[in-house]
C-alpha cells in the first residue's frame, strides 16, 4: 500500500552544565526476563499485537499494565511495562546481566500501523520512561495510529542506572566553590567507587545502547522503527540508523547533534550566540529597550561584578516555599543563564531577571533557576553521562582560550577533561564521528535561538541526506517538537514519508515570545 493511499484509508477508518560535577546543566510489574537469544520473527505480522485489558504481548515479550510517573506531580500515564535482560559486556555473553526497562504506549485506534515509534531521550543521561509524561502532548497525533516504545537507555532510569547518591550530596555542599580540577577529580573518583559496586562504566556507551535497541526490536517481532531523537537522542538515532538501516522506516531529529560533533566543544560559543539573539530581540522592542537597554551587555557586567565579589541570594523554593539561601558566583550565573536559554518562555524573563539581579535582587533569577534545574537534574544520570562523553568525546576536546570571556567560559572543557581523566573509557567504532549519510526519509527540527544545538547543526546533517528536510521554529530554543503545529507536521511526515512535500506554512505562526518588561509581562 502506498503511503498516500494509507493516509486516505486511515482517514476513512479513524476520522514528544556546568556538568556532571558542575556542567550537566537535558512501579513496573516485572515479568520473566528475556534476552538476546529470544526467538526472532522475520517480520511484524498483522495483527502486530494481541492486547488484553491488563497485559500486552508483542513478539516474544509479555508486558503488564503500569503507570509512568511524572516528577513533582501526582499525574501518571498508563502504559505497559516489562524488563529485558542483556549482557553488560556484549563482547562476553557470560558477563553480568542487566535489566533494561521498556514501556509500550498503546494506540487507542482499532487500526494500528505495524511500524513502531521510538522515543530516544536526550541528555546524555535522560530516561525515556521518565521524560515521557512531560512530553506526551508532542506525540498525541502519532499515537492516534501508532504504538510507541520507550526504552530507558542502559545506565538511566530503570535500566541499571549509574547512580552515586552519596557523591551527589557532597557535590551540593561544595557547589558554590570555584572550579578546582583536583576537587573535580576527587568527586569523580568518589562517584566511580559507588558505581563500580554494581556496574562497569565502560559498557554504557551509545554503541552499547544501539545494540540493546536492536535486540529489543527483534524480541518485539522485528517491526520497522520510526525513530524520534531529541538532543543527545539524535546521536542515538543516527548511530542506530547507520548500523541497522533496514530496520528504520523514518527519522525525526529534534535539536540535532551531528555525528562529527564533539560534545562540549561549542557549548560556550553556542550559548553566546543565543544570548545575543535574545538581546537583539529585546532591543528591537521599544518598551524592552527602554526598560533594559542592552541585556547582553548588562549580563556581562553582572558576570564581572560577581567575579569580583560573589553575592548571597535568599528566595523561596518555588515548589515548597521554604526559604533558600544560596551564594551566587559568576559560574552559578553562567549555569542559570544557560538553563533559562533552553526555553523560549524562560528566556523571555531573562532580561528582567538580569536587571533585577544587577540591582541586588537575585530572587527572580535564582527562584526560576531552582525550578528549572531541579527538574533537569532529577531526569539526568551523571554516571551514564560520563560513560558516554568520556568514551566518545573527551579525547577529542581541546582547550579553548578564546572562550574565556564568554558567559560560560572555558572551564567547562577543563571540567570534562578532569572528570574523564578518572572515569573509565569504553570503545567506539572507528567511523563513529563520520557524517551521517542516509536515504531514509528524515525530518530535522531546529529552534532559531537554541543555545546548545543551533540551526547550523541541522544544515550540517542535512548535507548527508538524500531525502531530508529542515524545519526551523523562529524565536524558539532547544527541543521544539511540541511547539505549535509541529506535532501535526511530524505526524504527517511519519505517515507519508515525504519531507520535501510537507506543507509547513503553519510554522509562520510560531514566533518569538516577547520579553517581559516587568512582572506583569510583556508590553501590550
Amino acid at each position: 500500500m502506498s503511503v498516500k493511499k494509507r493516509t486516505l484509508l486511515r482517514s476513512g477508518i479513524v476520522l514528544v552544565a556546568l556538568g556532571v560535577f558542575g556542567w550537566k546543566y537535558l512501579m513496573q510489574p516485572r515479568t520473566a526476563p528475556h534476552g538476546d537469544d529470544a526467538p526472532q520473527a522475520s517480520s511484524a505480522p498483522a495483527p502486530f499485537r494481541k492486547q488484553m485489558r491488563d497485559s500486552l504481548t508483542l513478539g516474544t515479550l509479555a508486558f503488564r499494565a503500569c503507570e509512568l510517573k511524572r516528577a513533582n506531580s501526582g499525574a501518571t500515564t498508563s502504559a505497559y511495562c516489562t524488563t529485558f535482560a542483556v549482557p553488560e559486556n556484549r563482547a562476553d555473553p557470560h558477563s553480568r546481566k542487566i535489566d533494561l526497562k521498556l514501556a509500550i504506549l498503546a494506540s487507542d485506534s482499532q487500526s494500528v500501523d505495524p511500524d513502531l515509534v521510538v522515543l530516544l531521550a536526550g541528555g546524555p543521561g535522560e530516561a525515556a520512561t521518565e521524560a515521557w509524561p512531560a512530553n506526551a502532548g508532542a506525540y498525541a497525533p502519532l499515537r492516534q495510529h501508532h504504538d510507541l516504545l520507550l526504552l530507558d537507555q542502559r545506565g538511566t532510569g530503570g535500566s541499571h542506572a549509574l547512580s552515586c547518591p552519596a557523591t551527589e550530596k557532597s557535590m551540593q555542599k561544595s557547589e558554590a566553590q570555584a572550579f578546582d580540577p583536583d576537587r573535580v577529580k576527587s568527586l569523580t573518583a568518589q562517584c566511580l567507587a559507588e558505581v563500580e559496586k554494581t556496574a562497569d562504566p565502560r559498557f554504557y556507551t551509545t554503541s552499547d545502547a544501539v545494540a540493546d535497541l536492536e535486540a529489543v526490536r527483534r524480541a518485539l517481532g522485528s517491526p520497522r522503527l520510526d525513530l524520534v531523537g531529541v538532543s543527545y537522542g539524535t546521536r542515538m538515532a543516527q548511530q542506530y540508523a547507520g548500523a541497522h538501516s533496514d530496520a528504520v522506516r523514518s527519522i525525526v531529529l529534534d535539536s540535532v547533534v551531528p555525528n562529527q560533533l564533539v560534545l562540549g566543544e561549542d557549548f560556550a560559543d553556542n550559548l553566546e550566540r543565543a544570548l545575543k539573539l535574545q538581546s537583539q530581540a529585546c532591543m528591537a522592542q521599544p518598551a524592552c529597550k527602554a526598560a533594559f537597554g542592552d541585556p547582553y551587555a548588562a549580563l556581562h557586567a553582572l558576570r564581572d561584578k560577581l567575579r569580583a565579589q560573589p553575592a548571597q541570594a535568599r528566595f523561596p523554593d518555588p515548589v515548597t516555599f521554604a526559604p533558600i539561601d544560596k551564594p551566587v558566583t559568576a559560574d552559578a550565573l553562567a549555569g542559570v543563564v544557560r538553563i533559562f536559554s533552553y526555553d523560549a518562555e524562560a528566556a523571555a524573563v531573562l532580561p528582567l531577571a538580569i536587571s533585577e539581579a544587577g540591582k541586588g535582587n537575585f530572587a527572580p533569577l535564582m527562584g526560576q533557576s531552582q525550578l528549572l534545574t531541579g527538574d533537569l537534574s532529577a531526569d539526568m544520570n551523571g554516571g551514564m553521562q560520563l560513560s558516554v562523553i568520556c568514551s566518545e568525546d573527551a579525547a577529542l576536546l581541546a582547550t579553548r582560550p578564546q572562550d574565556k570571556d564568554t558567559i560560560l567560559g572555558s572551564e567547562i572543557i577543563d571540567a570534562i577533561r578532569a572528570e574523564c581523566s578518572v572515569w573509565p573509557h569504553g570503545t567506539m567504532p572507528k567511523n563513529f564521528h563520520a557524517p551521517f549519510v542516509s536515504s531514509i526519509p528524515t525530518l530535522i527540527l531546529s529552534g532559531e535561538r537554541d543555545p546548545v544545538t543551533p540551526p547550523r547543526y541541522a544544515q550540517e546533517v542535512l548535507k548527508g541526506l538524500s531525502d531530508g528536510r529542515v524545519l526551523e521554529a523562529k524565536g524558539m530554543g532547544h527541543s521544539v517538537m511540541a511547539r505549535g503545529c509541529l506535532p501535526d507536521l511530524v505526524n504527517h511526515f511519519v505517515t507519508d514519508l515525504d519531507p520535501k512535500e510537507l506543507d509547513a506554512k503553519c510554522l509562520d505562526r510560531i514566533g518569538p515570545v516577547p520579553a517581559y518588561v516587568n512582572f506583569n509581562g510583556a508590553s501590550p
